[in-house]
């Protein structure tokens, strides 16, 4: 059934309101799978933070048109399943990389980030990012390792110190 137009208007709306507050767009290509393949792949988004969307190629040129993904207008071309990353820029590339290792019939086709365009080949590069929680665990690591070494260094020379005292007690016991 054929949209009305402000069916088209509403679709385009609530479509750039998305694109502008996320970090990362994937388009994929989704012929041939069955309803429940798609049903399953849209609950893993849901619970993963990532907004998927099947338009039409010239409803989704206008809502990209003027954010960050307006790279992607020139691409857009056969049957595509947008999925934006919402929360962290890797979860959409996630979500489709672990989804289309099941399933060969999704075959991502565009990766968008940083409003750069990129293959199918960068989408495994993307999936690879830390989450929001491991770049955090990650960045404190690092700022705690100059800490630990000093108190360390501060501390071995009385560590040495009682060391060598127990060595010699030691020694003088053993005489």
């Amino acid at each position: 059934m054929a949209l009305r137009l402000d069916q088209k208007q509403a679709v385009v709306e609530e479509v750039a309101e998305i694109a502008a507050k996320a970090h990362s767009a994937v388009a994929s290509e989704y012929s041939g799978l069955t309803v429940s393949e798609l049903t399953q792949l849209r609950k893993i988004a849901r619970e993963s933070g990532v907004y998927l969307r099947v338009v039409k190629n010239t409803l989704m040129r206008r809502a990209v048109e003027g954010t960050e993904f307006s790279c992607m207008q020139d691409a857009l071309v056969g049957p595509l399943m947008l999925a934006f990353s919402m929360e962290e820029p890797g979860s959409a590339a996630r979500v489709l990389s672990d989804f289309s290792k099941d399933n060969k019939k999704l075959e991502p086709k565009l990766v968008a980030i940083g409003g750069q365009l990129y293959g199918p080949s960068e989408l495994e590069r993307l999936s690879k990012l830390p989450t929001y929680d491991q770049a955090i665990s990650l960045l404190m690591a690092v700022m705690k390792a100059p800490v630990e070494k000093f108190v360390r260094t501060l501390a071995e020379p009385h560590s040495k110190m009682v060391r060598t005292v127990a060595a010699v007690k030691a020694q003088k016991e053993a005489a």
